[in-house]
C-alpha cells in the first residue's frame, strides 16, 4: 500500500531497560558500533516496524540484539523531547524486563559490545537514556524496593 500524508510522520522506537533481581542490581547496556553516539553506551532497541506493536518490537530487537528471549516486559514510558535524537524526531516506548543475574552478553546486530553495569555506576549513555534509566530505577524500587 501506498500512503501519502500531509503531515510529517515520527519515527517510532522501542527499547528495554534489562535489570537484575540481586542485592546489588546491574544494567545490561550495549555500546553502540555505528554512528549516531558511536561507542556511547544505549539500552537494546530499535526502530519499529510497520506490521508488530511496540511491545513485539521490544521482545524482537532483545532476541536480535543480545539474544535474549523474554516474555514479560513492563512499560515503563513514552519519551518523545523533540531533541531527544539528532536525526529527526523519534519517538520511544520503553519497557522494563527482570532477569535473575547477569547472564552472558554479547554485541550482535549493530552493537560493538554489551556489558552489566552496576545500576549507579554507569558510563556515557547516547540519547536521552540517562533521564530514561532514571525513571526505570524508580519503577523497580517499586517492584524490589529490597534490591536497591
Amino acid at each position: 500500500m501506498i500512503y501519502t500524508f500531509k503531515y510529517p510522520r515520527p519515527a517510532i522506537t522501542a527499547d528495554c531497560i534489562v535489570i537484575t533481581r540481586e542485592a546489588e542490581p546491574k544494567v545490561l547496556l550495549l555500546q553502540r558500533g555505528n554512528e549516531l553516539f558511536k561507542g556511547a553506551w544505549a539500552f537494546p532497541g530499535g526502530f519499529m516496524n510497520m506490521a508488530e506493536t511496540t511491545e513485539q518490537c521490544t521482545i524482537r530487537e532483545l532476541d536480535e540484539g543480545i539474544g535474549l528471549r523474554v516474555s514479560k516486559i513492563q512499560q515503563i514510558g513514552v519519551y518523545s523531547k523533540v531533541d531527544r535524537d539528532p536525526r529527526g524526531c523519534t519517538i520511544t516506548v520503553v519497557y522494563l524486563a527482570i532477569v535473575d543475574a547477569p547472564f552472558a552478553v554479547t554485541g550482535q546486530d549493530d552493537a560493538a559490545k554489551a556489558q552489566w553495569f552496576h545500576i549507579d555506576a554507569q558510563p556515557r549513555l547516547a540519547f536521552d537514556h540517562e533521564d530514561i534509566l532514571q525513571d526505570a530505577i524508580s519503577e523497580y524500587k517499586l517492584h524490589f524496593p529490597q534490591g536497591l
